[in-house]
């Protein structure tokens, strides 16, 4: 697949704090690329970065000219650079007295891009992103999913071929985000290039190709994320609720196992660590039967993103 974007030696710093440096990267062109970091990690900053906005302190970002066929230093072709990349930035840049339609419409006159063109790439817009019916209500009586929406559509109305989406569902509610990522693969299906900043792990996880973590000041690339995944295919997990819910009987009957590596009460779930979950399931549910616990529910968990970020926040 080619490559749409090249991180080399990227660093950033302010006020001789040092935000992150080392950065490498490579970003294919038409897939999803996730950033997860803990909150203020740099991810925001890297985005800002890669759109020309800062000024980096060592290294350099490249793009794919579609233009001249080529790749070009981001930092010398800021011009064409918002010609190729589409930003919406985690709190809404919209105005509140403005309708969805004249928000677009606004948006599309800083590109200088034509009114014919501009009335289409409006219509198609206000269809992928489900607006239609709202076309005519000011921003400030639409809900956060609607102003969420809008943004990204703002993001996309010059039709960049690079989309960055920053904590696109940050402060909705779970229906409201499964909205915001079927919108994302609208947009990807039309063959986009989307880089996304996210601390919903699962969702990163179920919705991006490749995943880089960001940690103290350094990127881990998704090569390596791979790996350590990889290497945490061990670190398997039985969760287990029962009635009455006498876990700590429970767990002292099968700590005896070779199999099992910890058990933990997370509420009202026992937790069992183990090498192998459908081997050690069982013995979970004949130790269930022998302390007269009545399993009401069981689930088997395998290495997750989350427990690839967890490994990596172990670091230092």
């Amino acid at each position: 697949m080619e490559t749409a974007i090249k991180f080399i030696d990227i660093k950033k710093a302010f006020n001789k704090k040092v935000i992150f440096e080392n950065v490498n990267l490579e970003v294919k062109r038409k897939e999803i690329f996730g950033i997860i970091g803990m909150s203020g990690s740099g991810k925001t900053t890297l985005l800002n970065t890669l759109i020309g906005f800062y000024t980096p302190d060592a290294g350099d970002i490249l793009f794919y000219s579609k233009i001249n066929h080529e790749y070009k230093s981001v930092f010398n072709s800021l011009p064409e650079v918002r010609r190729t990349f589409g930003f919406a930035t985690q709190v809404p840049s919209l105005y509140p007295k403005l309708t969805v339609k004249e928000n677009l419409a606004y948006f599309s006159t800083l590109h200088r891009i034509p009114k014919q063109i501009t009335e289409n790439n409006i219509s198609v817009l206000l269809d992928i992103t489900e607006l239609s019916s709202e076309k005519n209500k000011l921003v400030q009586n639409l809900s956060e999913g609607m102003k969420k929406r809008l943004s990204i559509a703002c993001a996309l109305i010059h039709n960049p071929s690079i989309l960055l989406l920053d904590e696109p569902t940050a402060d909705l509610d779970p229906l409201l985000r499964k909205e915001i990522w079927r919108l994302v693969e609208r947009v990807h299906r039309s063959g986009t290039t989307i880089i996304m900043a996210s601390h919903f792990l699962d969702e990163i996880e179920a919705i991006c190709h490749r995943v880089a973590v960001i940690h103290n000041g350094r990127i881990i690339p998704p090569s390596q994320v791979s790996k350590l995944k990889s290497s945490l295919k061990q670190d398997q997990e039985i969760l287990l609720r029962s009635e009455p819910g006498n876990y700590h009987k429970l767990a002292k009957l099968l700590a005896k196992s070779k199999r099992v590596k910890k058990l933990v009460i997370k509420g009202r779930h026992l937790s069992i660590k183990t090498d192998n979950s459908e081997r050690l399931l069982s013995t979970v549910i004949s130790a269930a039967k022998s302390t007269k616990e009545k399993i009401t529910e069981l689930k088997l968990l395998k290495s997750s993103l989350e427990s690839v970020f967890e490994q990596i926040h172990k670091l230092k």
